[in-house]
């Protein structure tokens, strides 16, 4: 269910906003293709927000997606923090990118890179005991098969566009997305939301 929660504090050089929507759940098999998109929307230094929001237009301080897995259900989102007179020219830069991404999914060089990235990511925790028992015990304590390295990797490489075509269509449509945000005017956040989520932007203010 949609929700629009704005949360007026005193802080005058900075506005965080969240948009977000339901994801997936943790033993769901396109977990796999969710961690090679969210690579790809904002995970990474790399991702097409963070170029685009940050390193292109220099228009937030941070700008980032996640996701989180639960028992039966999960979400999916991203976070950016700017100053009040970008909060606006952000969140269309924002809703553009996926917009784009909606259309015209991803290119198959962002798919391969987006996969060497996240493989070679997870053979890097292989370097920390304290990760690879974390990773053990959670696979154990939430009743998730014990997959080895070699069975996670080839679940990444196995992922493909459409994969990701149809993840982007269930999980980033307009209509599912929430949005909250922290700031000193409740109209700054509104109308950074209106081009990502209209209908939310034109909930009525509560007293």
């Amino acid at each position: 269910m949609r929700a629009l929660v704005p949360l007026l504090l005193d802080a005058r050089a900075q506005y965080h906003l969240t948009i977000g929507a339901p994801g997936l759940a943790r033993d769901d098999e396109r977990r796999f293709a969710l961690r090679v998109l969210d690579n790809i929307l904002g995970a990474t230094s790399s991702s097409r927000l963070f170029q685009e929001v940050r390193e292109h237009r220099g228009l937030a301080y941070s700008v980032f997606s996640f996701q989180s897995l639960y028992a039966h259900t999960g979400l999916i989102g991203l976070y950016l923090g700017t100053r009040p007179d970008n909060v606006a020219p952000a969140l269309q830069v924002v809703a553009d990118e996926l917009t784009r991404l909606r259309a015209g999914g991803v290119t198959p060089d962002e798919l391969e890179r987006s996969k060497e990235n996240v493989k070679g990511r997870i053979v890097l925790s292989l370097e920390s005991t304290a990760a690879r028992m974390n990773r053990l015990g959670a696979a154990v304590l939430n009743e998730l098969p014990l997959l080895s390295v070699d069975d996670v990797v080839e679940r990444i490489e196995a992922v493909t566009i459409d994969d990701l075509a149809e993840l982007t269509a269930e999980l980033l449509a307009p209509e599912r997305l929430s949005a909250a945000g922290i700031g000193t005017d409740e109209d700054v956040f509104r109308r950074g939301i209106e081009p990502l989520v209209p209908a939310l932007a034109a909930v009525p203010a509560k007293s």
